[in-house]
């Protein structure tokens, strides 16, 4: 069953983003990832089928991994979830979870460890990437001395923006700001290092943080292939947008098109729908070792 929009009756929902429903359980949140996908700040008119599924998993499977850093999970088992979301088994198995209400901070934390995106496009203008220096000569989807914190503010829709480490301050408060970095860097050495005995790269991440009783936890979603850039270690070779594992195979199509990049997006062909609900599963599979369980349609 491929979901592009998620209405429960009977239970409130608080918002719609670019992937993501969050409905309101009163003392938590019910995140459901539908199977949308979106390019260039606009929301593509055909699911990926499975593609919540990947995502909610791959998330699960993170946020028990990299159990370091407090998380906003309670329950990602549906037989686990409340009587009155029963109902809605065929709506939520597989593709949502129950979380803590905590307050987003308005900040996007990107850790770059490749030279890829805007970051790439930074360094072909300026020679810096979120405003690091960097050696010079480098090409594309080179691999950075080190990794690079590159705070962005957040969009539910249209594009986040990047800023400067000196705007992420002035957002966060000084304190806040020098802990999510940490952590954020943190957590992306974890997760390349896990990922590459898998084969993956990951050339960049974003994570997202929450202020709950007064700590910093981690919400929303971590390394999935919506969240970051990864690519088969095998095919990788750099001067040019290396293969990837997440939705740059769609971008790459639509930008053979005789299209503006704005609303409406264009239909995607079969073979491209079908290639990238491929690779997105792929990515999952070799991250957990697991395959998504067969369903009923």
């Amino acid at each position: 069953m491929d979901i592009l929009e998620c209405d429960l009756p009977g239970i409130p929902k608080l918002r719609s983003g670019k992937v993501r429903e969050v409905f309101d359980l009163g003392e938590s949140l019910l995140f459901v990832a539908t199977d949308r996908i979106s390019a260039f700040d606009c929301i593509l008119p055909d699911p990926i089928p499975r593609k919540g599924e990947v995502l909610t998993q791959t998330s699960a499977f993170w946020f028990e991994k990299l159990d370091f850093v407090e998380n906003h999970v309670l329950e990602t088992n549906f037989r686990a979830f409340p009587k009155i979301l029963h109902p809605f088994e065929r709506e939520l198995s597989g593709r949502s979870m129950i979380v803590k209400k905590a307050t987003p901070l308005p900040v996007e934390c990107v850790v770059r460890g490749f030279l890829a995106g805007s970051g790439w496009k930074e360094y072909e203008s300026s020679g810096t990437v979120g405003g690091h220096e960097v050696p010079s000569g480098l090409r594309q989807a080179d691999r950075l001395p080190e990794p690079l914190f590159t705070p962005a503010s957040k969009a539910d829709s249209g594009h986040d923006v990047n800023i400067s480490w000196k705007e992420c301050r002035a957002l966060l408060g000084d304190e806040v700001a020098l802990e999510v970095r940490r952590l954020s860097i943190e957590l992306y050495e974890h997760g390349r290092a896990h990922a590459a005995q898998q084969g993956i790269l990951v050339a960049d991440t974003k994570f997202e943080f929450g202020i709950l009783d007064g700590a910093l936890i981690l919400i929303d979603e971590v390394l999935t292939p919506d969240s970051s850039r990864f690519w088969p270690e095998a095919d990788y070779q750099p001067g040019g947008s290396p293969p990837s594992f997440d939705k740059q195979f769609v971008r790459d199509h639509l930008e053979t098109l005789d299209w503006n990049k704005q609303a409406p997006a264009p239909a995607l062909p079969p073979e491209i729908i079908a290639r990238t609900a491929e690779k997105y599963q792929e990515a999952y599979q070799r991250l957990t070792g697991r395959i998504l369980p067969d369903r009923e349609e």
